[in-house]
């Protein structure tokens, strides 16, 4: 079952929407961007209906949204494919920043891969979403039962039982006035908290479409530059240069035309001496 080097190349051609398509039909998800699989839940999903029963879905969180409950995620999928014999290391530390790149890649990866087992065919009784809601349910249920536990360890540490001391009754009131005196000014705030919110969302929204715009023109760049036959080009590696420069601070333009230049220059060398 090891993956190839072949195999992953020939599916850095899939395009992003065609990736979130299949996420999206496989698990009757609906995902609009690719960071949003950033979790790893998606990508142990997918090894779950692939290989039925060797993925141990209760311990995947769905509804991961730190850093430490994404690694979590990974370590399992990391099991999978090394108890699978799968040749397929998860760059974790990369991956969880949500960088639209670093996931896509690893989501061509696994397409490829879920398509060569079996021709791709899924399991037709698998049903993705009851999966999920099991999982949820289970994750629901231990979450309820700690917190009931924790809630009556509290009542009798502080001697309070079921019922309430006339005093905080009393302060119970008190509190009740005062909320109801702010009532009015509560209204507005939150009124206008919301106008706020729902602007700032648009204002995200708007964000969000220009950069996957952008990005997309990239990612179609760096699949030009990937074409075979013209991967070794000056131009092609002095634009991958630029691509995948890590580094925020720097701008990596300067080394890319310092390349362009030392190959122009060999260039006239070679000419120079044939003439």
């Amino acid at each position: 079952m090891a993956s190839s080097i072949g195999m992953m190349d020939s599916a850095y051609f899939v395009g992003r929407n065609q990736i979130l398509t299949w996420i999206n039909n496989r698990l009757h998800l609906n995902l609009s961007r690719i960071e949003e699989a950033a979790s790893g839940a998606v990508q142990c999903q997918m090894m779950d209906m692939t290989f039925p029963g060797v993925v141990p879905m209760h311990k995947v969180n769905f509804d991961a949204k730190t850093e430490y409950d994404m690694i979590q995620n990974y370590k399992i999928l990391q099991d999978v494919f090394n108890k699978l014999k799968i040749d397929k290391h998860v760059e974790v530390s990369r991956l969880v920043k949500g960088r639209p790149l670093d996931n896509l890649e690893f989501l061509q990866w696994l397409k490829r891969y879920c398509d060569s087992v079996n021709g791709g065919i899924m399991n037709e009784n698998y049903n993705p979403v009851e999966r999920r809601v099991k999982v949820g349910k289970d994750r629901n249920h231990k979450c309820s039962v700690k917190s009931s536990k924790s809630l009556q360890t509290n009542m009798i540490n502080s001697g309070s039982g079921n019922t309430l001391s006339p005093n905080r009754t009393s302060g119970t009131k008190q509190f009740r006035s005062n909320e109801a005196a702010g009532g009015v000014n509560s209204s507005v705030e939150i009124q206008a908290l919301s106008k706020e919110i729902t602007d700032l969302k648009s204002a995200v929204d708007l964000l969000e479409k220009e950069r996957d715009f952008y990005f997309a023109k990239l990612r179609d760049i760096e699949i030009l530059c990937q074409t075979p036959e013209v991967e070794n080009f000056s131009m092609s590696v002095a634009i991958k240069k630029v691509l995948y420069a890590d580094d925020p601070k720097e701008s990596a333009l300067e080394e890319a035309q310092d390349y362009l230049n030392q190959r122009l220059n060999a260039v006239e060398d070679e000419a120079e001496i044939e003439a």
